[in-house]
């Protein structure tokens, strides 16, 4: 066993798996771990991984390396790093938990070698921290500003390319894993739609209206659809997109927040992925708010991405992978915190599905197209923005799968006490097709 000053990176990871891990690790100072017949084999190409582990010993740390090319996996495509991804989640129950004698040498190891500056990844935003310390208080509209036009400005042309004809960035509904993305964004609008069941000449509020989809699926039903986002990119594509149908009458994209809408009494209100960028201590305003927009036996569709198990005292789910590369403030609550909070607006929950499977079909359709047009997109974006998406989306479309995160829609309505006092809001027996 080497002294702590003289530690080589084998050894290092060595405190860390156990030697029957089925991974084979080769590193710039020449040392190795593991055996050599291993399907999994990875190299650490710099000592800066160390460093980077050594300052952030988290997530950070790990997809900071990975961005800035500090190691590689064998066989890897960036953009679709998924099945390294599967395998490296089959490494958790070789993880061992060092001695403190083991984590005294380890420190040695690093700190001989003195203090070192590490990079950031120019991909990276500024921590929750940092936005804090410079005015952007989460989820206040300036915040909500700038943190949607940090993801969704990105670049029209970049999300066109992975997302499909559809600019639907949320997730599909399968009827075979073998159906087509087109036909499955097809299928989840109709879904949705659907379940709202509104009439040619009613009226459908779409909060969070991406690149416009949603509103463009209702008009063509004759449905006069409004629909508002933070993004600037995303409404001009989808006035454009409108105007390209003719369906100026119909259909209207603003860029507007959602507590700034004039309106009221809606025949139906969607919220199709928006309540992600929410924050869930703001759920119940946000749908007090929503219960003022639609009108009595109106009906809202709310669909979002959820996290499987409640955590302690109530808390959110976070992620700080997203939350720097993806997702600035972004966090996520249990479909029973949700449900909840529906509830207590007012309104009656008439029917909930978890669409997790689907999602997670999604996510590896986009792969595919982030894949297929994997040049054009680093042209884009850059290689390491592009590298980013093409971990972002296999790592979700993993998650998605082990039931670390769900997507549901909760369809609910309105009462109307007064108008129709004996409580029939809605039919008996649900009138979409599942």
């Amino acid at each position: 066993m080497s002294s702590g000053k003289n530690m080589k990176v084998g050894e290092m990871i060595g405190i860390f798996l156990g030697e029957d891990a089925p991974v084979r690790i080769d590193a710039f100072d020449g040392s190795s771990f593991g055996p050599a017949d291993a399907d999994l084999r990875i190299t650490i190409t710099s000592p800066k991984m160390m460093y980077q582990l050594v300052r952030n010993p988290n997530e950070i740390g790990v997809a900071r390396s990975y961005i800035l090319g500090y190691f590689d996996i064998e066989g890897i495509d960036y953009a679709d790093p998924y099945p390294q991804l599967r395998r490296l989640v089959a490494l958790s129950p070789y993880v061992r938990k060092p001695s403190p004698a083991e984590l005294a040498r380890l420190a040695a190891a690093v700190l001989s070698h003195g203090i070192h500056k590490v990079e950031v990844p120019e991909s990276e935003g500024p921590s929750k921290f940092d936005r804090i310390r410079h005015g952007l208080i989460p989820h206040t509209e300036k915040a909500d500003s700038e943190t949607v036009s940090f993801h969704y400005d990105l670049s029209n042309e970049f999300y066109s390319r992975f997302l499909g004809p559809s600019m639907t960035y949320t997730c599909a509904v399968f009827d075979t894993p073998e159906t087509g993305l087109d036909e499955a964004q097809q299928r989840k609008l109709d879904l949705v739609l659907d379940k709202l069941d509104l009439k040619p000449g009613q009226r459908l509020l779409d909060i969070g209206c991406g690149w416009g989809s949603m509103v463009i699926a209702a008009a063509r039903r004759g449905i006069k659809a409004l629909g508002v986002s933070l993004s600037r990119e995303q409404i001009e594509y989808g006035r454009e997109w409108i105007r390209r149908e003719g369906l100026e009458d119909l259909a209207e994209l603003r860029v507007m927040d959602y507590r700034e809408v004039p309106e009221r009494d809606f025949d139906g209100v969607c919220s199709i992925g928006m309540m992600e960028h929410v924050g869930a201590k703001n759920y119940q305003h946000y749908f007090d708010e929503m219960y003022k927009l639609v009108k009595p036996m109106g009906r809202l569709l709310n669909h979002q991405i959820t996290i499987s198990h409640n955590k302690p005292d109530g808390r959110p789910g976070t992620d700080e992978f997203l939350d720097r590369y993806i997702f600035p403030d972004g966090d996520l609550a249990s479909p029973g915190f949700i449900e909840s909070r529906i509830h207590d607006a007012g309104f009656n929950v008439v029917h909930q599905e978890n669409l997790r499977q689907h999602y997670a079909l999604t996510l590896h359709n986009w792969n595919r197209n982030l894949k297929a047009n994997w040049d054009a997109e680093v042209a884009e974006v850059g290689f390491e923005r592009a590298k980013v998406y093409g971990l972002y989306l296999a790592a979700c479309a993993l998650n998605f799968e082990l039931d670390g995160i769900q997507v549901h829609q909760f369809l609910a309505v309105k009462p109307d006490r007064e108008g129709h006092p004996m409580g029939d809001w809605y039919p008996l027996r649900p009138w979409w097709r599942g």
